[in-house]
């Protein structure tokens, strides 16, 4: 992609964390996400299509924008972010367009997944 066409869309997205590890285990195990570690309070991450990091910080604040992923398998996703101690904050429900729920990983971020 040129830069004509990135222009005005989202390119990176970084989300606090109060213990980077356990982030870095969380979405490895959940969604298969690459790191690359920049010392000891800033980690990037590759889903394969976006990038973005996480840097550390100890005060998280409660609202954050929402970031929404998308899955064929909603419900093997669910299952996934439940066994790798997410927490489901709503669970799968239903919205024009489709079916979502949204969870918080281990720092307290409140992320989405959905699915047609």
């Amino acid at each position: 992609m040129n830069a004509t066409e990135q222009n005005l869309r989202i390119d990176y997205i970084e989300f606090p964390a109060a213990d980077l590890p356990a982030t870095q285990r969380f979405y490895q195990t959940v969604f298969g996400w690459q790191f690359e570690e920049y010392g000891p309070e800033y980690t990037s991450f590759s889903d394969g299509r976006m990038t973005g990091g996480f840097y550390q910080a100890d005060g998280l604040r409660a609202a954050q924008p929402l970031v929404v992923m998308y899955a064929t398998d909603l419900e093997a996703v669910e299952s996934a972010v439940r066994a790798a101690g997410g927490a489901i904050t709503k669970a799968i429900f239903s919205f024009p367009g489709g079916r979502r729920f949204h969870f918080t990983d281990p720092n307290g971020n409140e992320l989405a997944v959905w699915s047609e």
